[in-house]
């Protein structure tokens, strides 16, 4: 299944299990189910569903069920208290039962790295302390007597976040200066995978030769950095954020450029990690500062359009544990975009941008500078 790709017209055993799940989930209404039905279609109410599905869990809303989309799909059935819950190495559990116990815990005080439906061990660590602190065996498993725990403790946490409170000390502890800092950036695509091509542009080569001219100019004022492919490489996203953990990077830097069929399509949009709306959705505070400072200082120093920033769920988001941003910088398939992307002085702007945001995130406030001023000759060293 998770191999495959299923979107309208598509029939058989593995679309019945789509439909299924939509159905358990309330998405698609009970009468179209289809059970037991081995060609069940993938018609237009399914395609809706899904397209539904995917925008309340910050995935791409294409109607189409990749490995991606039915793993979260699939997540999507667990409801806390369904199974036991512990933490295994190289097998972590996943689900929105796990999501949900993320929140708890950080609604009541304990610390959390993020909500993301993923049982490691920060969870774990979290599990262990509350179950010390209401005298339950400190085993970091999560059963009945935890659940019931969890069940009668209202929140002691009001007025704001434990998790962005930490991740902002956590910031100021590291000080504003760029040397010893850590900073992976992420070409998209690579390799075979070419991703998007339109008016002579190949995403693969622009994210690549974008990624080396950030690369020189981090490294000027003196922060590590690393590449999470090389140019005839392409590796998962799941593998680009393990790389990422790997290194210990304090920032993850994602470059794409995006395309549609509709040729006026255009400008930049930056991405961060969360799933806005849906009700266990708690995004990463410093990744969506990062990308409000991506998204600014490329917009005032561009003439492209201002997509905005917004929550996803990708996966390089999702599993890489320090704030990422993904960047998705014009469309290819419009004229006006192409020609800047094409334009080797238009990348060394962007990258310059994507440099003065990374000072941006470690600048307090009485040494950062407006939008779209701060010169890569003045950062700190």
């Amino acid at each position: 299944m998770t191999e495959h790709r299923y979107g309208l017209g598509d029939r058989g055993p593995a679309v019945a299990e789509i439909r299924t799940k939509l159905v358990q989930l309330g998405i698609l209404p009970a009468t179209a189910e289809a059970a037991g039905q081995v060609d069940a279609p993938y018609d237009d109410s399914v395609d809706q569903a899904v397209r539904q599905f995917q925008q309340q869990r910050g995935l791409t809303a294409n109607g189409v069920v990749d490995a991606e989309t039915y793993r979260v799909l699939d997540e999507a059935r667990w409801r806390l208290g369904d199974r036991l819950l512990s933490y295994t190495a190289g097998h972590l559990l996943t689900g929105d039962d796990v999501a949900t116990l993320q929140r708890r815990l950080m609604e009541l005080g304990f610390e959390v790295d993020r909500v993301d439906g993923m049982y490691g061990p920060s969870t774990e660590h979290a599990v262990r302390e509350f179950q010390h602190s209401v005298g339950a065996p400190a085993d970091g498993t999560c059963g009945p007597v935890t659940f019931k725990a969890l069940a009668r403790l209202s929140p002691i946490v009001t007025g704001g976040r434990a998790d962005a409170l930490r991740e902002s000390e956590r910031i100021h502890r590291s000080g504003p200066r760029l040397p010893g800092k850590v900073v992976v950036i992420d070409p998209g695509h690579g390799g075979a995978d070419r991703g998007c091509s339109a008016n002579g542009l190949s995403e693969a080569e622009i994210a690549f030769d974008l990624a080396c001219r950030i690369e020189g100019r981090l490294e000027a004022t003196g922060v590590r950095v690393y590449l999470s492919r090389g140019r005839d490489a392409s590796p998962d996203e799941a593998n680009r954020a393990r790389f990422a953990n790997e290194t210990d990077a304090d920032l993850v830097v994602s470059l794409h450029v995006d395309e549609h069929p509709n040729p006026h399509a255009s400008g930049v949009a930056t991405y961060y990690y969360g799933a806005a709306g849906h009700e266990d959705d708690i995004p990463s505070t410093l990744g969506e500062r990062f990308a409000g400072l991506v998204q600014r200082e490329i917009v005032a120093r561009t003439d492209l359009r201002d997509c905005h920033t917004h929550a996803k769920t990708w996966d390089l988001l999702r599993y890489t544990r320090m704030p990422a941003v993904r960047i998705e910088l014009g469309y290819v398939t419009n004229a006006s975009d192409a020609a800047r992307i094409s334009d080797p002085g238009f990348r060394d702007v962007v990258a310059e941008a994507i440099v003065v945001a990374v000072q941006r995130v470690y600048l307090p406030p009485e040494m950062d500078a407006p939008t779209g001023v701060l010169q890569l000759g003045e950062l700190i060293r």
